[in-house]
């Protein structure tokens, strides 16, 4: 269904969700995580955030079921797109951009796993530090500082009118 959307045309459902993407964008590129939360300002590191922030929000997409389900599939394949781009503006090659972004969509699955069970035990602690330092955290004060930004986050998603999410409103961390 998606390579026959794309063909003949989904652009308007998907321009709709622009402005909630580069929104989760510009809030994963927040100075806040890179100067107080100490995530490393790296490729990675800036990955790292953009699919955590991706996760939340589609964490919050979930609460809206069948109605939020073609929106999430929407977000999920803009993303895609995103990363595909980047990854072909750094110089990966054709041949192997497909692997790195069958990668990139395994980690956005394990991230949503992870932060589906931090949200649910109210503890963000161990998907902050496996998500988002890789296992190796500054220290166990920078863990609980990001992880409390997290839990702000998801907590400011959850008051959120869905129409406001869709327009591209996301809370301050």
């Amino acid at each position: 269904m998606t390579f026959l959307r794309r063909i003949l045309g989904s652009g308007n459902e998907q321009a709709r969700l622009k402005p909630l993407y580069r929104a989760l964008v510009a809030a994963g590129r927040d100075p806040f995580w890179y100067r107080d939360a100490r995530v490393p300002d790296t490729l990675d590191g800036r990955f790292d955030m953009v699919a955590a922030i991706l996760s939340l929000v589609l964490l919050r997409m979930e609460r809206d079921g069948d109605a939020g389900r073609a929106d999430s599939v929407l977000l999920t394949e803009t993303f895609i797109a995103d990363m595909d781009g980047t990854l072909r503006q750094i110089g990966i090659g054709d041949f192997v951009v497909g692997k790195h972004v069958g990668k990139m969509i395994g980690a956005l699955g394990g991230r949503l796993t992870a932060f589906r069970t931090a949200i649910e035990a109210r503890d963000f602690a161990p998907a902050v530090t496996r998500n988002v330092f890789r296992d190796a955290p500054p220290s166990a004060e920078t863990v609980a500082s990001a992880s409390a930004a997290f839990a702000r986050f998801h907590d400011g998603l959850a008051l959120l009118a869905t129409d406001r999410l869709l327009a591209g409103e996301l809370p301050t961390i």
